[in-house]
């Protein structure tokens, strides 16, 4: 490659040196280097510095490094400067970095083996990668066939994929990888799985031509190039295979740690299976073709599965069990030929030893004579021209004769395979173009080199001149594409290397020569070599030490060739006698691997004893002319490998080359280890460098111009832009680079050559350096003054606080010195007053004192003068009292002497008066009057000794109160005094023990200094216990607190875990449920495919039976679906079905098509049966479901009712309780009023009060017999209500109904009928009968109560004339105890009142049952005996009843021919958009149902059924036919949903109706229910969403990249960085290209249509969710995909292109749908991109952040991570690792990308409409002329 290098390298320049180990270092200029210089300083990456010397001849500066912005670039061509060091850093960047195994370099498709599983190439990348441009996302294989798959289609031309690379690169994964591609995104034409075969031939190519080697645990030991056929649409239709030198050396040798094929180690390992007995095999270490390599084991394979898969593989391809256990017992036989083993008898002869087990088990399995076979193998045939001889031959002869056998058995039977798997995959059908993928090795060199390597590399030489031929080519195209000038390019140009081997007299000329030769041996060709060649040829050389050798240049390096064995194996030697026992075989198949070219099943050419030529399989078998065979045969292996590979280069130059390389990056099989040396042998040998060569020897770097104005506007003025583009790129790369030789303008692109680009972006880093020093600089100044400002401010607010300090320090001073002053002042005047105190007090105390002496003094004379006086006053008044006495006593003495003398006199006067009668008389006037006033003053006496008696008896009952107080309380004394007693007693014992007691005291004072020792002791250790126990109760109640607080932590915990199980419960049964409405909303999608599938096959049935008939093409034909018997006008006929008169001959004539429209249908009649399970369950989810919700709502509403019920009895019984006692107070009191025997007269008040209350009791039972009635009519009219509903007449019901009134034509039956009903009216009249005679009983008892009442008047009178008569305490006790007796019988007649009407509700509600049950039951037979012609006239008859004008019921009347019309009128011509824009919305949808209600109302099924069933196929055909018109979509959509709305709404369901109004429960569907159909039009609507989805898909699929990743919403905030040859297709600057507001409009556009059809709110929420969902999903897919937008702005640009959406969402009230949910991972994935990615810290945020994201996701986001700018840094390596860690429990989705097809199950909520249907008018724009309203 072209070094790029400059006259001048400045210091600090970095560039790349040669080292032995690294192959190339990183390096900094110390010095600046000037022409002339010898030495350059240069400092390494580790810090140490050397000098590194010039080459003095080419005097070459070493290569410079690129911008570390341009490193890790997707194409190599992107570098600024190309050159092998640049390349190889990249490379390992991107491996070791980033984890990127592809890269691209031009057209060329890099790829590095990880050695390690990778997640990238699962169906969601190859969705994602389908249909996308090759520089629009990141290198991978996927890409490179999407290209090959697009150019196909575009160019109708062939294309190829040239996938090479030395073993253990991963060739052929990489090749399984692309035909993994193309079947997946093709699919096949036909039902027979194509795409699945070619898959297929992967396990049993590889089981049968793969091996381990030292590199390459799956090694490819051929190779193949397979060509996958595609029809005009594109899809395959088959394949063919063409394989390149097989390795039969391998069946008999295999190296140190290498193995056999795997075929054989897989028979081993499944030696045990029953099948395999027969063979006789075990452990691969027996036989001898299986052991030699030591290592019969590969680690992670199990090779009994491997057999498993293989032979599964084999059964998928069609290959019998028979013919595969043929196969196998070839290669047992070959194994069993292996251990065949050889005796010398002479040195020129040799025998086997009779009887040997190994051959005569190889003879048995090949069905050949042992004699025969064992003759053979140790002798040979010579002929000559008159004679034929038998030669034994050697040991070693017969030993290589035996190996040869072996290889050559090999190698026939996989030709015979390979030809078979090339039958099963090829097409009847034409092929109209292919795609070829050649997995080929690479370019080998080994220490010895044989016949292998040779053809090898010889091979590699043709494809690397065809490789640099199409480099150079496209370079050329490119360059005249632009017209820009044309300059030759020179590059390698590989033809004398290939000239040397393939010309006359060439190497492979000569070798064939030699093999002719009798006695041509390898020694004498070789020197043939030297003297042909040999300084004679610059690229020919021989070895210095060896004459049986040479070497040849070749394009990638020198590789010398050992001549031992060319002749050998060029030959291809077998023994012809062996070949003929072989054929003689009686095993079948043995003969037909042997046949002649001419009839061989499987056409090979000869092969040599290291590999096999396989040519391409002719499909038909060409006859040749005699002994055209026998020269075939002489033809030698180089030469036939030569006329095979110009063969392969004419295809290839016939078609369109994609290059793959592949690069082992490690020779020890290390994940992600790379390896320099081995990277750079490889890339040399591939032709990478040449590419990289090609493309800087010219124009490398490419930009357009509005990407070179994006990312350089910063280098120009303002005054330089102009409105051209490319006139102001011109004006500014003029001013930058003055050598004009350095770029070209071409037509769309500026050319740079290599360097100027990394010149250009170092102008423009010097440009931003300078613009951000000035920034800094004025940022630094602005800070400093703000830094300033704020100190100043700082230091004025400082001196402000100190100067304030200072005058407060200064006022403290001074109000101090004040405080001091006056504190003296009072401190003063305290002292002068406390000496005042102290003296005054002195004075006092000596004042006081002497006052007191001499008042005592005073007192002492006064008190002896008082005493004197008094002494004076006693004395005097005894001496009067003395005197007074003596006077007084002779006083009295004198009286009672004049009194004795008086008394006598008087006592002799009344002697003398009493004994005259006069005097009596006188005393005896007024007696009597005295006698009554004497008793009046008893009586007076009496009352007054009442009184005082009653008095003394309350006097008395205190005394006798007292007393007993008294008594207890002298009771309690002399207890008290005899416990005083013993108290004494007690005390004087005690005073005796405390005498004792006070010498036991005394005697223990001595014991107490030692016991108060011991207790201080004791005390001591108490506390230390105590304050231990204290610590450790504060310890335990700390224990206890945190136990209690962890119990309450713990029980919160339980609590929110239990709470957390219920919420993580309850979601996961609402995830189970979507999954379940998922999986069944698939499979009607799936079975809407299928019947569209199905559709599409009877159509070309009908195609193809109709084109030789034209003339007889019927008008119209027979449309059943569902059942429906029907037929359609003629507009219909040509899009359905033809009738079966016409499918009978297109069976015989086509029975191909006919099997398969067999399969599909037996394939259709499965889905729908499991379609009825999964709806079968969930209608019994939903049902259980619906019954537990609705048994938790009726009962409380029947518990509500009956209690509400008997509340309401119980209210009515107390109250009329209340009543009757109100009543009987009123009856007492009437008696009592007036005791006397007139009260129970007939005119008496009470008289009138007792029939006053029977007249109100009967009219009281009046009302309730009336209640009773009223309760008895609303019931009935309940039950006449609910029997309709409950016993609706479904269409099955209503059937068995009239079925049932139909055959009751007997009249007898009718008789029958009316006997019955005659039977329950006579009951019923019997039971009122009964009743009423209860009634009359109760107004007897009635009648009894009052006489009962009579009699207790009677009784209360007779009991108050006793009382009158019994003195008052005895009345008084009497009247209550009468009072109290009357009570409690009340209150027990109450109760027994109050049982008994219990009794009687109870056995009221049990008659109220029965009667409504024979009311319904009366109704059912009235029902029953109504004739069959008046039910059918019945429903009609309201029709003929008379309205008023415009009283409509909601129905529309139509003929049954005219439903085709209303059909076609109404769903298949009509227009969404003025249906929308002029109509109601959903107005079909009710014209529809009103048609239905009609045909309900009539009681019409068969009108019913025609008309869903042709409503639901019209509809089906519509979407068919306008099935990509997102307004044709949606509105039947919206349509199919009201319809199906209304057929809920009028059902007559209770949960239905409770939405309804009175009139619209009228309008309900009286005799027929579609639940069926609502079920059939519920499966319908998810149809009609899915194909909704997928239109919106399509619609938003092309905007959502360029919208929200591409297209700059915000300006200058992504920079462009230089883009390869993979350019991306959508610029900055497009004009065409969709930007976020085309999102956001076509979002708008969307949703104001379904708006405007009227769709329900809740269907817009879930459709607008599912947008986006899409959105965010490829958004993100892409962003995981595209390592151009993985940058810190394009995370800007997301969130801001994410909130705009958001914004549109709050616009449009969608905020609650659930769509912004949907963008999560996308905002995470933004912020990842923006927040910081160093430290632990970091890492823990964005594992706390990134909870949408999967680890994968993260990891890769981190990984894809690309600095645009200077000031960005990437994601090192350890941080991705300390994510990784703490991501590792995590439990997340294997899989990389969202799925992006994934649909949210749609649900459909109920939505009742207002709209009534009486008033729905009918347009005439419409054409529904024919229909008419009722």
């Amino acid at each position: 490659a072209a070094k790029s290098r400059l006259p001048t390298v400045f210091k600090f320049a970095r560039v790349w040196i040669p080292d032995p180990e690294e192959v190339w270092k990183s390096a900094e200029l110390l010095k600046d280097y000037k022409p002339g210089d010898k030495v350059l300083l240069l400092r390494l990456e580790e810090g140490k510095d050397l000098e590194y010397h010039l080459d003095p001849k080419t005097k070459e500066l070493p290569h410079l490094r690129n911008p570390d912005i341009l490193v890790g670039e997707n194409d190599l061509t992107a570098l600024s400067y190309l050159h092998e060091p640049a390349v190889l850093h990249n490379l390992r960047v991107r491996f070791i970095d980033s984890k990127l195994i592809y890269t691209y370099c031009g057209i060329v498709l890099v790829a590095i083996n990880p050695y390690e599983q990778l997640p990238i190439y699962g169906e969601d990348i190859i969705n994602a990668y389908s249909g996308q441009n090759m520089g629009d996302m990141d290198p991978h294989i996927f890409a490179v066939a999407e290209e090959a798959y697009k150019q196909m289609a575009r160019d109708e031309r062939n294309q190829s994929i040239i996938v090479s690379g030395e073993s253990g690169a991963g060739k052929t994964v990489s090749a399984k990888y692309a035909m993994r591609y193309f079947a997946t995104v093709s699919g096949s034409a036909s039902e027979a799985n194509v795409e699945e075969k070619v898959l297929a031939s992967n396990p049993i190519m590889e089981s049968i031509g793969n091996a381990k080697t030292t590199r390459n645990d799956n090694s490819s030991r051929f190779g193949k190039y397979i060509e996958i056929g595609f029809d005009k649409r594109y899809r395959i239709i088959g394949a063919n295979m063409r394989t390149y030198l097989l390795e039969k050396s391998r069946v008999v040798f295999q190296a140190e740690e290498e193995r056999n094929y795997h075929i054989f180690y897989q028979l081993c390992a499944s030696a045990k299976s029953p099948e395999f007995q027969m063979l006789q095999l075990g452990n691969a270490n027996y036989f001898n073709y299986t052991k030699q390599g030591g290592s019969p084991v590969i680690e992670g394979v199990d090779d009994a599965k491997e057999m498993a898969h293989t032979r599964q593989a084999c059964t998928l391809l069609g290959i019998s069990e028979s013919y595969q256990m043929g196969i196998f017992r070839i290669l047992a036989g070959i194994l069993h030929l292996g251990n065949v083993g050889f005796t010398s008898r002479d040195s020129d002869s040799c025998t086997i030893p009779p009887k040997h087990e190994a051959l005569t088990i190889f003879c048995e399995l090949m069905g050949v004579d042992y004699e025969e076979m064992c003759h053979w193998l140790c002798h040979r045939k010579l002929a000559t021209a008159t004679e034929t001889y038998i030669k034994p031959i050697s040991k070693l002869q017969a030993t290589n004769a035996r190996d040869a056998l072996a290889k050559h058995i090999y190698a026939k039977l996989f030709n015979w395979i390979v030809d078979h798997v090339n039958r099963v995959l090829h097409s009847a059908v034409k092929q109209h173009s292919f795609i070829g993928v050649l997995d080929i090795y690479g370019f080998e060199t080994f220490e010895i080199n044989s016949f292998e390597q040779f053809c090898i590399n010889y091979a590699n030489e043709k494809l690397q001149q065809q490789f640099n031929m199409h480099v150079f080519k496209l370079e050329q195209e490119e360059y005249m594409k632009e017209q820009i000038p044309w300059t030759l390019i020179d590059f390698y140009d590989n033809q004398p290397c290939i000239n040397l081997i393939e010309s006359k007299l060439g190497i492979l000329d000569l070798l064939d020569e030699e093999c002719k030769m009798p006695k041509g041996t390898d020694d004498t060709w070789a020197q043939k070599l030297y003297n042909t060649h040999l300084n004679k040829c610059a690229l020919f050389e021989k070895p210095r030490l060896s004459n049986k050798a040479f070497i040849i240049q070749h394009f990638a390096d020198k590789v010398e060739y050992q001549c031992e064995g060319f002749l050998e194996k060029n030959k291809d030697t077998v023994f012809e006698e062996q070949i003929k026992v072989l054929k003689s075989s009686k095993f079948k198949m043995i003969p037909e691997l042997f046949q002649d070219d001419e009839k061989a099943i499987s056409p090979t050419s000869a092969t040599s004893s290291g590999r096999i030529l396989l040519t391409r399989v002719p499909t038909k078998p060409t006859k040749g002319r005699p002994g055209q065979a026998a020269k075939e045969h002489r033809k030698t292996v180089g030469h036939q490998f030569r006329n095979s590979l110009h063969l392969l280069m004419e295809t290839l130059n016939a078609t369109t080359p994609h290059y793959v390389r592949c690069i082992k990056p490690n020779d020890f099989k290390f994940p992600f280890t790379f390896d320099e040396k081995r990277a750079v042998q490889q890339l040399r040998a591939c032709g990478v460098l040449e590419t990289i060569r090609i493309s800087a020897a010219g124009f490398p770097s490419r930009w357009t111009y509005q990407e070179f104005f994006s990312r350089y506007r910063v280098l120009m003025k303002q005054k330089d832009v102009l409105n051209d583009r490319m006139q102001t790129c011109k004006n500014v790369l003029e001013k930058l680079i003055l050598d004009k030789d350095k770029y070209q303008f071409g037509k769309t692109k500026i050319f740079f050559r290599a360097g100027q680009v990394a010149y250009l972006e170092k102008l423009r880093t010097d440009k931003l350096r300078a613009a951000c020093i000035w920034i800094q600089k004025t940022i630094r100044g602005w800070l400093l003054r703000k830094k300033y400002l704020r100190m100043r401010k700082a230091a004025i607010t400082v001196q402000r606080y100190v100067r304030g300090y200072q005058a407060r320090c200064y006022a403290t001073f001074l109000r101090r010195t004040k405080a001091a002053t006056i504190i003296q002042k009072y401190w003063h005047m305290y002292v002068a007053c406390r000496m005042y105190k102290i003296r005054r007090a002195a004075t006092i105390v000596l004042q006081s004192y002497l006052r007191g002496y001499l008042a005592r003094n005073r007192y002492r004379k006064i008190l002896r003068e008082h005493k004197v006086v008094i002494i004076q006053k006693w004395v005097r008044g005894w001496l009067a009292q003395k005197q007074y006495k003596r006077s007084m006593h002779a006083i009295i003495y004198l009286q009672c002497c004049f009194r004795r003398m008086m008394a006598k006199r008087e006592l002799k006067k009344l002697k003398i008066e009493a004994r005259s009668v006069e005097r009596y008389k006188k005393l005896h006037i007024g007696m009597e009057n005295k006698i009554m006033q004497l008793q009046r003053k008893v009586d007076e006496q009496n009352k007054e000794y009442k009184c005082l008696m009653e008095k003394l008896a309350n006097l008395e009952g205190v005394y006798n109160t007292e007393t007993e107080k008294l008594r207890s309380d002298l009771d309690r004394l002399q207890l008290s005094e005899e416990e005083a007693k013993v108290a004494t007693k007690r005390v004087l014992s005690l005073q005796e023990e405390i005498a004792k007691l006070r010498k036991d005291l005394e005697q223990t004072h001595s014991e107490k200094k030692s016991i108060e020792e011991s207790a201080d002791r004791y005390r001591q250790e108490t506390e230390q216990l105590v304050s231990n126990l204290k610590e450790e109760n504060t310890l335990l109640k700390q224990e206890k607190e945190t136990l209690n607080h962890l119990i309450v932590e713990q029980a919160k915990e339980m609590t929110e875990t239990m709470e957390k199980k219920l919420t993580e419960e309850t979601k996961q049964l609402e995830l189970d449920l979507n999954d379940e409405r998922l999986r069944y909303q698939n499979l009607l999608n799936e079975f809407s495919r299928l019947e569209e599938r199905y559709d599409d096959l009877r159509e070309e049935m009908t195609l193809m039976v109709n084109v030789p008939k034209l003339e007889h093409k019927r008008t119209d034909s027979t449309h059943s679906s569902n059942e429906s018997e029907y037929t359609f006008s003629s507009e219909f006929a040509e899009t359905e079905d033809t009738p079966s008169r016409t499918e009978e001959p297109s069976e015989k004539k086509v029975p191909l098509d006919m099997s398969l429209f067999l399969k599909l249908q037996k394939r259709v009649t499965e889905l729908e049966q499991e379609k009825q399970l999964l709806q079968d369950e969930l209608d019994c989810k939903e049902e259980q479901v619906l019954r537990s919700k609705a048994k938790e709502e009726e009962r409380p509403q029947i518990r509500g009712a009956e209690l509400e019920y008997e509340s309401l009895k119980r209210q009515e019984l107390e109250s009329e309780n209340k009543k009757l006692k109100n009543e009987l107070n009123e009856l007492r009191k009437a008696l009592s009023e007036k005791g006397t025997p007139e009260v129970t007269a007939p005119g008496a008040p009470a008289y009138q009060v007792l029939m006053d209350q029977l007249t109100s009791v009967s009219e009281e039972l009046d009302v309730r017999k009336e209640e009773v009635l009223i309760l008895r009519s609303q019931l009935v009219s309940q039950k006449e209500a609910i029997q309709p509903k409950d016993d609706k007449n479904t269409m099955t019901d209503s059937i068995i109904l009239l079925e049932d009134v139909q055959k009751m034509k007997d009249k007898g039956e009718i008789a029958q009928a009316y006997i019955g009903l005659k039977e329950t009216n006579r009951l019923l009249e019997s039971q009122l009968q009964s009743q009423k005679r209860s009634h009359d009983n109760e107004a007897e008892a009635l009648r009894g109560e009052i006489q009962s009442l009579k009699e207790e008047n009677n009784r209360q009178q007779q009991l108050l004339a006793q009382n009158l008569q019994l003195p008052p305490e005895a009345r008084i006790e009497a009247s209550l105890q009468h009072e109290i007796t009357r009570l409690t019988n009340e209150n027990l007649d109450l109760m027994e009142q109050l049982e008994k009407q219990d009794k009687t509700v109870r056995k009221l509600k049990k008659q109220l049952k029965v009667f409504a049950k024979k009311i319904g039951e009366l109704e059912v037979g009235q029902v029953e005996n109504i004739s069959p012609g008046q039910i059918i006239d019945e429903p009609i008859r309201p029709v003929n009843i008379p309205r008023k004008e415009k009283d409509f019921q909601g129905m529309l009347e139509y003929k049954k021919e005219d439903e085709q019309k209303l059909v076609k009128n109404l769903i298949l011509e009509l227009k969404p958009r003025g249906v929308a824009v002029n109509l109601i919305p959903g107005l079909p949808a009710y014209i529809l149902f009103m048609c239905v209600r009609h045909a309900d109302y009539l009681n019409d099924d068969q009108k019913v059924r025609s008309l869903l069933t042709s409503t639901i196929n019209s509809i089906k055909k519509v979407l068919k036919k306008r099935g990509d018109d997102f307004e044709t979509v949606s509105f039947w959509l919206s349509n199919t949903c009201r319809f199906l709305h209304c057929l809920k709404q009028y059902s007559g369901e209770e949960g239905f109706m409770k939405y309804n109004t009175s009139r619209q429960n009228e309008h309900c569907l009286t005799n027929f229910d579609l639940a069926e159909y609502r079920q059939v039009l519920s499966d319908l609507a998810i149809q009609i969403y899915q194909q909704l989805v997928r239109v919106l898909e399509n619609i938003l699929q092309p905007m959502i990249v360029s919208g929200m990743l591409e297209h700059e919403t915000i300006q200058g905030m992504s920079g462009v960085k230089p883009t390869g040859l993979r350019k991306r297709t959508s610029s900055i600057a497009d004009e065409g290209a969709y930007t976020l507001d085309s999102i956001i409009q076509q979002l708008s556009s969307f949703h104001s249509v379904m708006c405007q059809h009227g769709m329900d709110p809740e269907l817009i929420k879930q459709v607008i969710k599912q947008m986006f969902y899409i959105v965010g999903a490829v958004t993100l897919n892409n962003l995981l995909l595209r390592k151009d937008v993985c940058s810190w702005s394009k995370g800007m640009q997301i969130r801001y292109n994410v909130s705009q959406l958001e914004e549109w969402l709050r616009d449009k009230n969608l905020m609650n749908s659930g769509a912004k949910e949907t963008l999560e991972p996308l905002i995470q994935a933004a912020q990842l991109l923006q927040v910081k990615k160093k430290t632990d810290e970091d890492a823990e945020a964005i594992c706390s952040m990134c909870s949408a994201l999967t680890t994968l996701q993260i990891v890769k986001v981190l990984f894809l991570y690309t600095p645009v700018h200077e000031f960005e840094e990437r994601v090192s390596a350890s941080f991705i690792r300390t994510i990784q860690m703490r991501l590792r429990d995590r439990k997340d989705s294997p899989q990389l990308l969202m799925d992006a097809k994934h649909t949210f199950p749609v649900t459909f909520p109920f939505n009742p409409s207002s709209l009534a249907l009486e008033t729905i008018q009918i347009p005439a724009s419409l054409g529904l002329g024919f229909i008419s309203r009722v």
